[in-house]
């Protein structure tokens, strides 16, 4: 009971980046002692977290988590997002589908359609299309990221940049009007920068959390995706710019 509430705690923090502790106690319904006790746990044994007066934070934005924690965040709504998506998907397509964790969903909803092409690096994504006999799977060469279950490296992009893809689904660790869609490793943005320009269609999604982050790196301006799927109406600023360049929004609720 109490690792798994601390567990939620985790991903409390991680989806709000700073909280407080009244935050905290508000959220989950427990005294001040016992959030005291089970944050101490935390910062002990997750380095990514930090102590702040009357609070904690993730140490830093760039903060990396594994595959398998991010794809139990808001899992939810990033199925519903892949579901959308995946209603993009025609016959005959050539689609590229990144190493996000919302994007790993959108091989579900994809076995109507005939004479699928899947290129990708995420090995979650070629696990799924196993079941799948109506897809052709083309893997990326690389190093594998045991961490994010993906393969990495230069390669990856100069194989990527010899394909003619119809449609890409593309994820984020942020985006916002200022250093556009962002990603956490310089690695996996080449990879990412090289699917958007040998796209037709550029299809990125994001959750709201994303909205207004920052990481690392940039790998594509905002005004070079065609469309955005998400949970929430993105904040005026984002929505403004979407606009002005013509960009669809599609928002599952």
């Amino acid at each position: 009971m109490r690792s798994k509430r601390i567990y939620n705690i985790k991903t409390f923090i991680y989806n709000n980046k700073i909280v407080t502790l009244d935050q905290i106690c508000n959220e989950f319904k427990i005294s001040k002692s016992t959030i005291r006790r089970d944050i101490q746990d935390l910062l002990s044994s997750d380095k990514r977290f930090k102590k702040i007066y009357g609070g904690i934070k993730l140490d830093s934005e760039n903060s990396s988590v594994p595959f398998n924690e991010r794809k139990i965040t808001n899992a939810e709504n990033k199925i519903l997002i892949a579901k959308k998506a995946a209603e993009l998907v025609k016959d005959n397509d050539i689609i590229f589908i990144d190493f996000g964790t919302t994007v790993l969903n959108i091989v579900d909803y994809l076995k109507h359609i005939k004479n699928l092409t899947v290129i990708t690096n995420n090995l979650e994504v070629i696990y799924k299309t196993i079941n799948y006999e109506n897809m052709n799977v083309i893997s990326l060469s690389g190093v594998l990221d045991r961490k994010n279950l993906s393969l990495l490296g230069a390669s990856s992009a100069n194989i990527l940049k010899t394909f003619n893809i119809s449609k890409c689904f593309m994820s984020t660790t942020g985006l916002s009007v200022t250093n556009g869609v962002t990603d956490l490793s310089a690695l996996e943005s080449e990879i990412k920068s090289m699917a958007v320009i040998k796209s037709k269609m550029v299809v990125l999604l994001a959750d709201k959390s994303k909205f207004n982050c920052i990481s690392l790196q940039t790998y594509c301006n905002l005004n070079q995706i065609h469309k955005l799927i998400t949970d929430e109406m993105p904040p005026d600023d984002i929505y403004s710019h979407l606009k002005e360049n013509n960009i669809d929004i599609l928002v599952i609720k």
